[in-house]
């Protein structure tokens, strides 16, 4: 077989990108824990020696780490003061938890991809489920930390005025129930923007409903916001004026069981909001850096999850909005629309 060596080179060039972001992961999870990326943006431009200091942490490594960094792209370096640094827009994504551009949340989930290797290699092989409890921890503290600055910048400002007549219920009380709230972030922004409203969060991991009902009280509103275990097919309640699912319901085993339980728990004139991956109907208009992203996870996280539960429908994070439409319909939803859209999520508004 004939070598196109232009090609070769062409490819090799992407390994040697894909390599250097798997090995800069790990850099980036031992920044976050460490605190360093904050450290630095509260100091400045400064010297290995000095970062050491401040942040109480061996210089030769430090140098080590502040030099991958700078080779990654992630942090400045200046050669005549041998000063690093963070821009604006580093510090803004790296060291500022609560800016809509946090990422060490998203490496977070890498490490447990790295854990469930083996655990995916019997999968592959037996075809059996791995659910979202048998995951290390660090899946569900990442998975909070990627999606909170999405839900922090568009929950309220966009995503609940888009739907029709929600914002207005919700203002003047209401009932609302979070399935699949997993640590409860959306459930509190909500809860925080609407305090005249009800909300309970709901989800069958026991953990992390532990830690919602401890980030609740943090946040200041535990005495109206509860947390419950429960399961999108069998959580307590009726009439709710709106019923939320934040990236969970393409990991559910029988997602079509699970709108049909929302359509029961529903008021009448009631509002199913369903947030997703953003994805396309076709694989071919997925191809792409997104895609790329959700399609990995969903190898390791969001298949396996719903192959471990009933039916197994295996949707996978990039379902898209036609597949949603009919798994919402045959639940008993006889209006569906595109309500808003991100470049990670969309917004879909379901009605009986």
């Amino acid at each position: 077989m004939a070598i196109d060596e232009a090609r070769l080179n062409e490819f090799m060039g992407k390994f040697v990108t894909d390599i250097g972001a798997v090995l800069h992961a790990a850099t980036v999870v031992v920044g976050d824990r460490l605190g360093l990326y904050k450290a630095m943006a509260e100091a400045g431009p400064a010297t290995v020696e000095q970062l050491a200091k401040r942040t109480e942490t061996d210089p030769r490594y430090l140098r080590e780490w502040l030099s991958a960094q700078a080779a990654s792209g992630y942090v400045g370096y200046d050669p005549a003061s041998q000063r690093f640094s963070l821009s604006e827009e580093q510090s803004l994504a790296l060291a500022q938890e609560g800016s809509p551009a946090f990422i060490p949340g998203a490496f977070q989930i890498a490490v447990d991809q790295f854990k469930s290797v083996p655990k995916m290699e019997s999968a592959l092989r037996t075809g059996l489920g791995l659910g979202w409890h048998e995951h290390d921890a660090s899946l569900f503290h990442g998975t909070e930390r990627f999606f909170r600055p999405g839900y922090a910048a568009n929950l309220v400002s966009a995503w609940l005025p888009a739907l029709d007549g929600v914002e207005a219920r919700l203002q003047a009380g209401g009932s609302v129930a979070d399935v699949g709230c997993g640590h409860g972030t959306s459930t509190i922004i909500m809860a925080q923007a609407y305090p005249k409203a009800r909300f309970t969060g709901f989800d069958y991991h026991a953990p992390s409903i532990e830690q919602a009902r401890k980030a609740a009280k943090q946040a200041g509103v535990a005495d109206r916001v509860n947390f419950e275990v429960a399961s999108a097919k069998d959580f307590p309640g009726r009439a709710y004026d709106l019923v939320t699912f934040f990236d969970c319901l393409h990991d559910m085993g029988d997602p079509v069981g699970a709108a049909a339980h929302v359509s029961k728990a529903l008021a009448s004139n009631g509002t199913w909001m369903i947030v997703e991956p953003f994805a396309n109907d076709r694989l071919e208009d997925n191809l792409n850096p997104v895609g790329r992203v959700y399609y990995s996870a969903s190898s390791f996280i969001c298949t396996p999850a719903s192959r471990s539960q009933e039916v197994g429908l295996c949707l996978g994070a990039q379902a898209g909005e036609a597949r949603l439409r009919e798994v919402v319909t045959q639940g008993g939803f006889k209006r569906f629309r595109r309500a808003a859209e991100t470049p990670f999520n969309i917004v879909l508004e379901a009605r009986l």
